[in-house]
């Protein structure tokens, strides 16, 4: 009798783990894809349970269909050989995926009047577009089954598409797209029940992630097309310029679109700002935007006016109205232009004043993105994209940094930011009740000493010479910095590299050192504020918090960059956030700030906005 419980008895116990979605955006099709796709490696039974369903964590469709929105959760359940291995990794992931997944934020209208009656509509990407307002409808299906591949075959095509794609436009962040569609394509939905497509949408209906249909729709007719049945969508007169006027589009028609010259501008009648095909729309940089009223072509031909900046669309414009909107139109792109072409050119003020801008970058594709955007040199080089997966050689990271480095003059490399949400898979680090009080960042480092040496070797090895900027990040104590900087000099003096052109700072993040400047200032060779720990620590308030939020241009945080810059001698930049807002530029460089570093696609647009301070 005891012989057959044990029998039966299973092998492995279930482990299960609350995760809470904390992305404005939800667990949307993007995060979904790179979190299937990272539950594979393991060998374990691996599920999601929300809503009283428990789906295959592997299949992307069942994870979409669970439509789970922010603050929602869900339970991580994990049985196997690698259960509690899979555990730890996925749960550090998934908090990792949703900090990454920035909230698309709806656009800023402008205010405006026109003569005539206006339709207010909701802005996905700005522009001013004069034509005729056109029905886009589908113009014909015709069938080729000839000339028709099977199933199977027509999905190693859409597949080979999709990774085309993706690699044309990687360093755009738009390209991910192609990449989830893809992570989309290899569920079991499409490869085996691909007739079961259609009651899988029915799911997403009246979801916030209705919008995600058109991807089902999308990779449908890629596949459809290879097997011999095509649907077309057509404009009626391809020569006279229009404004195009439709339910929604599919991604594949947005690169279509993009390619008429006579398009200029979309309505769409459903959707969302955060869909895919809205975020190519403000990609490829046609205005548009979202109506609910109803509006439909009439069939004749008179221009109408589309004022994505201010969401408006005027029908039946008076001739003042016209002229308003072509000298809008006019300005809009010669600022755009002007940004985009002076984007090589050195920022001044009206004063007179030099403010230099730098990118933040993650890896080397961003890198080569930074230096077409403009880019005076690279502020902060994020090291975390060579350690997530592998443990990577000195041999890899020397490689990886020196392609990097051979792009800019002037370059800010931080040294591994582990810890709090991030982890790495081949380092044991125990759970601690607040991680992001914790073993992070130097302190990590520190703690692991073989992993940052041999860094710290693959950095020199790596710069040739030239003036590199190495920077600690989480230092809290001067103590902590000289603890690094000393590991550092070891480093070089045991394999005899000289890095008397590299310069050593810190990441001003924690509150503490803004007590101890006077000392730190004895000791780096400059600094970078963090504004976005720096705002968390200040305020007690975790940034990935489902419901408390922070005014990143609060007075408090104003008066605290104030504070660190006038007591000050060493050179400063911001790297945080805060850099790129808008709002806060002004005060920056009033306030004696001269480096600033944001994202590569901000740097035109900055530099511009700089020029007019």
């Amino acid at each position: 009798m005891h012989f057959l419980k044990n029998l039966f008895k299973p092998k492995y116990s279930p482990i299960q783990t609350q995760l809470t979605i904390t992305s404005a955006n939800g667990f949307h099709l993007r995060p979904i894809a790179k979190f299937a796709h990272e539950t594979k490696q393991f060998k374990a039974t691996i599920t999601l349970i929300a809503h009283n369903q428990e789906v295959s964590a592997t299949q992307v469709p069942q994870i979409l269909s669970l439509s789970l929105e922010k603050n929602e959760t869900f339970i991580l359940k994990l049985i196997g050989e690698e259960a509690q291995k899979a555990n730890e990794h996925l749960s550090n992931f998934f908090i990792q995926l949703m900090q990454n997944d920035v909230e698309i934020k709806a656009i800023e209208q402008e205010c405006d009047n026109y003569e005539a009656d206006a339709i207010q509509g909701i802005t996905i990407s700005k522009g001013i577009g004069i034509g005729t307002l056109t029905n886009y409808v589908k113009y014909k299906t015709h069938y080729a089954l000839n000339d028709s591949l099977s199933l199977e075959k027509a999905l190693e095509q859409t597949a080979q598409d999709l990774e085309r794609l993706y690699e044309a436009n990687k360093q755009k962040e738009e390209a991910k797209i192609f990449l989830a569609q893809k992570a989309l394509l290899e569920s079991e939905l499409f490869q085996k029940n691909f007739e079961y497509i259609d009651e899988e949408i029915k799911k997403l209906e009246g979801t916030k992630f209705e919008s995600r249909i058109a991807d089902y729709h999308d990779l449908k007719k890629r596949i459809e097309s290879y097997m011999g049945i095509n649907t077309e969508y057509k404009l009626p007169n391809e020569d006279i310029d229009s404004i195009i006027v439709v339910d929604e589009l599919l991604p594949s028609e947005v690169e279509k679109l993009s390619l008429i010259p006579a398009v200029k501008g979309v309505i769409l009648r459903k959707g969302s700002s955060n869909s895919h095909a809205s975020i190519l729309l403000r990609s490829f940089k046609i205005p548009s935007i979202i109506c609910h009223e109803k509006i439909t072509s009439t069939g004749e031909y008179y221009s109408s006016i589309l004022d994505a900046n201010a969401g408006q669309f005027i029908d039946v414009p008076t001739e003042a109205d016209f002229k308003k909107a072509e000298q809008k139109a006019l300005t809009y792109k010669t600022t755009e232009k002007e940004s985009y072409q002076n984007r090589f050119e050195s920022t001044k003020t009206k004063a007179g004043k030099t403010i230099k801008i730098l990118a933040n970058i993650t890896d080397i594709n961003s890198a080569k993105e930074a230096k077409e955007q403009g880019a005076n040199g690279i502020g902060l080089l994020r090291t975390e994209f060579l350690f997530t997966e592998t443990k990577p050689t000195i041999e890899e990271q020397t490689q990886a940094y020196k392609t990097i480095f051979e792009l800019f003059d002037e370059i800010t490399i931080r040294t591994l930011d582990i810890g709090g949400d991030k982890s790495l898979p081949y380092i044991n680090i125990e759970k601690e009740d607040n991680p992001f009080l914790g073993i992070r960042g130097i302190r990590f480092s520190l703690q692991e000493q073989t992993l940052f040496k041999e860094q710290l070797l693959a950095i020199f090895q790596a710069h040739n010479h030239k003036k590199i900027k190495i920077m600690f990040p989480m230092v809290s104590t001067p103590e902590e910095f000289n603890h690094a900087k000393t590991i550092a000099h070891e480093v070089a003096k045991k394999h005899n590299i000289q890095i008397d052109n590299i310069q050593f700072g810190i990441m001003l993040e924690v509150p503490s050192v803004i007590f101890a400047l006077k000392e730190f200032d004895q000791m780096v060779d400059f600094y970078s504020i963090g504004t976005n720990d720096l705002t968390q620590y200040l305020f007690a308030i975790e940034r990935t918090h489902p419901t408390l939020h922070i005014d990143v241009t609060s007075p408090i945080i104003m008066n605290a960059l104030k504070t660190i810059i006038e007591q000050i001698k060493k050179p400063i930049s911001i790297c945080g956030e805060l850099a790129g807002v808008e709002e806060a530029t002004q005060q920056l460089i009033t306030m004696g700030y001269t480096t600033l570093s944001v994202s590569s696609k901000l740097i035109p647009s900055l530099k511009e906005r700089i020029r007019n301070v």
